[in-house]
């Protein structure tokens, strides 16, 4: 049996602790201890690592690092579907079933597997296993599982699994620490955007704390959806919004765009750019690209509902271009990052002003110069607020291809990782009304 340094393996706790501190991101960390472990003696094959997270858009990240073949990583998404009897039949599923903290076995490769990976386990060289689940805390829904591998002729020695229990739990906190410094990015950056996030994060976070900056504007909103909601109920006007949000404001959040807030059932989205024409013309035909892509989307998504039996979703759309005031307002105690001013009001009003032209976009004559392209002046419009009327057009879209759009993965649902498998049967078997009835009449 091969001999285990515990002093390198010290060294990789201190490693794991300094990586805590230094804020690491989870996969340097799981990366970087699977890299050590090897350096220090440890014969790793195969190493699997779910960690819980807590974001919006999906709630676990797994991790496999194999030696010589780098490492691969999952998402896993709040929407689940049904587990496949692969996971109902793995050894995660085992040990939470029945309420073990690790599960250790030999492989061998002429015996029958007991759990399906082991097949795949052979196939790699693996002769010892050894699977754990390690929570963050009391709350049993946050935490890591996971499992080591190695394909020594010997297996894990007593040594080397004592390494690794000790290791585990450095990781453990290593891995708390980095869920919990991605936590206000993972949330600011889905609440507030990706420029607005950032500026909070920086240091913006005092009542008027912000700055002025020129932008392109884009409002827009949905037509009756007070009606919809009305008659149709909950339920199926978030739904319709989702759509709605999915199809038009997709195309608005890339591209130098970013969609600020979200107001009621239509959005803000701002183009940042300089004060000279050209940034200006930049600015506003990247948000003019944009409305040529959501106008695409949404005849596509009314195609569809149109098939499914359902009827059309109206909107609007107002284009402006102007300075935007960044900046945290609020109560002392209760802030909420926000754009306004003139501009914001300007361009709101243009979008409000499409049902009265019976137009999906509108434009001022200053968006419109700046973007150039066929437009159809409407007239004038003298804007609540607006001392002197404007000019206002609309686009002709339709003799404008739409760029193609960017080669951006959207989130799937049919079938789930194996992060997700693997967290969802932790919080499964570790929530009060699955807790084995022995464990609840200690309680």
């Amino acid at each position: 049996m091969a001999d285990v340094s515990s002093i390198l393996l010290d060294r990789v706790a201190d490693w794991l602790m300094q990586s805590a501190l230094a804020g690491e991101d989870l996969e340097s960390i799981v990366r970087g201890l699977c890299e050590r472990l090897t350096a220090a003696g440890l014969p790793m094959r195969r190493v699997h690592l779910s960690f819980s997270m807590l974001h919006p858009l999906y709630d676990a990240l797994g991790f496999t690092w194999e030696r010589g073949g780098g490492i691969s990583v999952e998402k896993f998404r709040t929407k689940s579907a049904e587990r496949p009897e692969r996971f109902l039949q793995s050894p995660y599923f085992y040990l939470l079933s029945n309420n073990l903290d690790h599960l250790r076995r030999r492989i061998d490769p002429s015996a029958a597997s007991e759990f399906p990976v082991f097949d795949d386990l052979k196939g790699m060289g693996v002769t010892d296993y050894m699977a754990f689940i390690h929570s963050f805390g009391r709350d049993m829904s946050r935490g890591m599982v996971g499992s080591w591998s190695t394909d020594h002729p010997n297996g894990f020695s007593d040594d080397m699994i004592g390494g690794l229990l000790k290791v585990q739990n450095h990781l453990a906190v290593a891995a708390k620490m980095a869920v919990l410094g991605r936590l206000a990015d993972n949330m600011l950056t889905t609440y507030l955007g990706g420029g607005a996030g950032k500026r909070v994060l920086s240091g913006q976070t005092k009542r008027g704390d912000g700055e002025t900056i020129r932008a392109a504007l884009v409002m827009a909103d949905m037509r009756k959806s007070t009606a919809l909601a009305e008659r149709d109920g909950r339920q199926t006007y978030i739904d319709t919004l989702n759509q709605f949000f999915d199809a038009i404001a997709a195309p608005f959040n890339r591209g130098g765009g970013e969609i600020l807030s979200f107001l009621g059932d239509g959005f803000l989205a701002v183009y940042p750019c300089g004060r000279h024409k050209e940034p200006s013309q930049v600015a506003c035909q990247a948000a003019f690209s944009a409305v040529v892509k959501a106008t695409k989307r949404m005849q596509e998504l009314n195609a569809q509902r149109k098939r499914d039996g359902f009827g059309p979703i109206g909107y609007g759309i107002g284009l402006h271009v102007g300075n935007v005031m960044f900046g945290n307002v609020g109560l002392k105690d209760r802030l909420t990052f926000s754009a306004f001013g003139a501009s914001v009001n300007e361009v709101q009003r243009l979008q409000e002003l499409t049902k009265k032209h019976r137009q999906n976009v509108i434009a001022s004559s200053a968006f419109a110069d700046y973007c150039g392209g066929a437009w159809t002046t409407l007239g004038e419009e003298r804007l609540r607020g607006v001392d002197e009327a404007i000019t206002i057009l609309a686009p002709d879209i339709t003799s404008i291809p739409a760029a193609e759009e960017e080669s951006i993965p959207e989130p799937a649902y049919d079938g789930l990782s194996d992060a997700e498998n693997v967290i969802l049967l932790h919080r499964d078997q570790r929530s009060p009304e699955h807790e084995p009835p022995a464990k609840k009449a200690l309680q």
